[in-house]
């Protein structure tokens, strides 16, 4: 069975990176969407640890990209696709990071606060299940995190679209392991220091409702990426192609950087 999918004809110049950790398919709607217009691949991640999850999307890219490639990085997949830039290099083109978690620990404090602040008390009583459920090794905990997963995007979201139930398959062992991995490399400091090796232009976008603290990738980033710049999008929470105000602006931003 493929790790990826194809959209369009080749040649594949461009690739949508799921976040998660292990939310393949994640990007399926939005790849339908870019396809009127451009050629993408979305590669899907099935490694339990950041190094095999890098080699993967090389061998991916190597197998039917045309390098360099434009990375389209989302959520999660906003880190692995920065920490891929600066181990490869010479395979990217352009990275977009959208939606990106914080680069550094200081901001997690604030992303945290703003998601229990739009809580409600039914919301809060879900999230402590989900929690309490997630520590049994008894239950299907993919299917458990597959239920906080829609409990977070009715939070972190603006004015969400309805949408045909996408089909991600949700791997709790590959979260819990890549997971584990990233947070420790952002404790750190070392996720940030990936940047010092990317040489391809970065450009963020960022939705202005995201609870993800958009100041927590614009600032360290402008300090340590020679190329980068940001967009910041009104009334835009953490997933712009499926919220009402946002996602004609994000799509116009997206096509814009893969035409230049």
């Amino acid at each position: 069975m493929k790790n990826y999918k194809t959209y369009g004809a080749p040649p594949y110049t461009t690739f949508l990176i799921h976040g998660g950790p292990a939310a393949a398919g994640e990007l399926a709607p939005l790849s339908k969407i870019l396809c009127t217009e451009i050629s993408v691949v979305e590669p899907f991640q099935t490694k339990r640890s950041i190094n095999e999850l890098l080699t993967e999307m090389k061998e991916v890219i190597d197998e039917i990209g045309i390098a360099p490639v434009n990375l389209v990085g989302y959520s999660w997949g906003a880190w692995l696709s920065f920490i891929f830039s600066s181990v490869y290099p010479e395979l990217v083109y352009k990275l977009i990071l959208v939606g990106s978690g914080p680069f550094e620990e200081k901001y997690v404090q604030e992303m945290i606060q703003t998601r229990i602040s739009r809580m409600t008390d039914l919301d809060k009583i879900k999230h402590d299940e989900i929690m309490e459920q997630l520590s049994k090794e008894e239950v299907d905990r993919a299917e458990i995190l597959s239920e906080f997963g829609k409990l977070m995007s009715k939070i972190d979201n603006y004015d969400s679209i309805p949408t045909e139930p996408n089909n991600i398959n949700i791997d709790f062992e590959i979260y819990e392991s890549v997971w584990g991995e990233a947070s420790i490399l952002r404790k750190n400091g070392k996720l940030l220091e990936y940047g010092r090796n990317i040489t391809c232009p970065v450009i963020a976008i960022h939705g202005t409702y995201d609870p993800h603290p958009y100041m927590g990738v614009i600032e360290p980033l402008s300090k340590i990426i020679k190329y980068f710049r940001y967009e910041l999008i009104d009334r835009c929470g953490h997933t712009p192609w499926k919220e009402r105000y946002a996602r004609d602006v994000f799509k116009t931003l997206l096509l814009k950087e893969f035409s230049r």
